[in-house]
């Protein structure tokens, strides 16, 4: 409860006074940090970033999709939770859909920028 009450403060400050696309977030993170990348077969990169906003730390995750019949990739934002990318890192090598599954899409919802696969 008390994360999703975080996401929620977090997602009225972004609203309020950080308007800001779904394009505008990936710009603005990737500018930000430095993050770390996996491979599976639907999933050609999963990169992590900590970001410092008012002196607090965000997480963020950019999965990019394999396009089918194509070289490039769809590339979503989620905010996720502190221990995201320890989990996610743990258990890709296993397998990376069900990491994602478990530990990304999970927080599809918190930004309104990941796509909804259902």
């Amino acid at each position: 409860m008390k994360k999703h009450l975080i996401y929620a403060i977090f997602a009225l400050t972004i609203s309020s006074g950080y308007s800001q696309s779904c394009q505008e977030w990936m710009n603005y993170v990737k500018s930000e940090s430095y993050g770390t990348s996996n491979n599976s077969d639907a999933i050609s990169k999963v990169t992590f970033y900590n970001v410092y906003i008012d002196y607090q730390t965000y997480y963020f995750a950019i999965v990019c999709f394999n396009k089918e019949y194509s070289y490039g990739c769809n590339e979503y934002i989620y905010l996720v939770g502190s221990n995201t990318k320890m989990n996610y890192s743990i258990n890709y090598y296993e397998s990376a859909g069900k990491a994602f599954w478990n530990y990304i899409q999970p927080y599809n919802e918190n930004l309104g920028c990941a796509t909804n696969f259902n």
